[in-house]
C-alpha cells in the first residue's frame, strides 16, 4: 500500500533518495499556489508520531486532521477514500516502522481565497463523496482489483483527470488527460493513448518505464514507475486489464503515457 499509494513521491525529504525518509517539504506548484507536503515520519514533535491510528485513518479517508481541520485535497484523500479499511490498517502499520525525521516543512503559500482553510469544508460539501468503492459483480476479480488500485490507492485520476475552476476532478472525464499541476506538460488521456498497447506493454511500462516504442516514461511518471515496480506482477496485470477496458473518452492526447 505504501508503494501503491506513492507516499514518498510527495513526502520524501528534499535532497534524499531514501524513500523511507518522509520529512516532507518538497515544493508542489499548482494554479492555487505552492503546497509543501508535511512531515509524515514518526517524529512525535514535527510529524505524525503522536497521532493515533484513528487520526491517521481519518486523514487518509476523510481529509481531517487530529485537530478537526480540513486537509487540502492536494493530499489525494479524494482517491484514498476508496481504500479498504484493511489496506488502511496495513499502511498505518508500515508507517509506524519508519524512522523519525525532525523538522517542519514551510507553510503552504496559497492565493486568496484558497488560503482560507475553512473554505475546504464547503468544497467538500460540493465535491467530496467520502465513500468507498464497491466491487462490480459484473466484472472479474482481476478487473475489480485493477479499478481499485487505479482509482483508490494509486490515485491515477489525480493527475490524469481534468479539473474544474475549483480544482475538483471532472468525474465524467476521468482519466482523459489533464495539465500537470506544476504546469510542465500534460498527463495523457489513458482512455485513448493506450489503445495500441497490449496488457504486457502496460505491465512492462509500469515496472521498468520502457514503452513499446523504446521510449522511457519521464517526468512525474518516473516516480510512479519506481513505486509500482515494488508491486506484484499480478497487481500490474490487474491495472492493465482495467485500463484496457476503459471506453475512449475526450480528445486524443499527444502526450505519452
Amino acid at each position: 500500500m505504501f508503494f501503491a499509494g506513492g507516499c514518498e513521491s510527495c513526502h520524501i525529504t528534499p535532497g534524499q533518495i531514501d524513500p523511507l525518509q518522509l520529512g516532507g517539504g518538497l515544493k508542489l506548484r499548482t494554479p492555487f499556489g505552492s503546497f509543501y507536503p508535511p512531515n509524515i515520519s514518526n517524529d512525535r514533535d514535527f510529524a505524525i508520531g503522536a497521532w493515533s491510528d484513528v487520526d491517521l485513518a481519518n486523514a487518509l479517508l476523510s481529509g481531517v486532521s487530529p485537530k478537526g481541520e480540513h486537509l487540502y485535497p492536494a493530499f489525494p484523500y479524494t482517491s484514498y477514500q476508496h481504500m479498504m479499511p484493511s489496506d488502511v490498517a496495513d499502511l498505518i502499520a508500515f508507517l509506524r516502522t519508519l524512522p523519525a525525521v525532525p523538522g517542519r516543512p514551510p507553510a503552504h503559500r496559497l492565493h486568496f481565497p484558497f488560503s482560507v482553510r475553512r473554505g475546504i469544508g464547503l468544497w467538500k460539501l460540493l465535491f467530496f463523496e467520502n465513500a468507498g468503492l464497491p466491487s462490480d459483480p459484473r466484472q472479474s476479480a482481476e478487473w475489480n482489483l485493477g479499478r481499485y488500485l487505479v482509482e483508490g490507492p494509486g490515485h491515477c485520476g489525480e493527475c490524469h483527470t481534468p479539473r474544474n475552476l475549483l480544482g475538483a476532478m471532472k468525474r465524467h472525464l476521468r482519466l482523459t488527460g489533464a495539465p500537470v499541476p506544476d504546469g510542465k506538460g500534460n498527463a495523457p488521456n489513458l482512455t485513448q493513448s493506450l489503445a495500441k498497447w497490449t496488457d504486457a506493454d502496460i505491465v512492462e511500462a509500469l515496472s521498468s518505464g520502457f514503452t513499446p516504442d523504446g521510449d522511457v516514461l519521464g517526468g512525474g511518471m518516473a516516480g510512479v514507475v519506481r513505486n509500482l515496480a515494488e508491486l506484484p506482477k499480478s497487481d500490474l496485470e490487474a491495472i492493465a486489464t482495467y485500463l484496457k477496458s476503459l471506453p475512449p473518452l475526450g480528445r486524443p492526447s499527444s502526450a505519452k503515457p
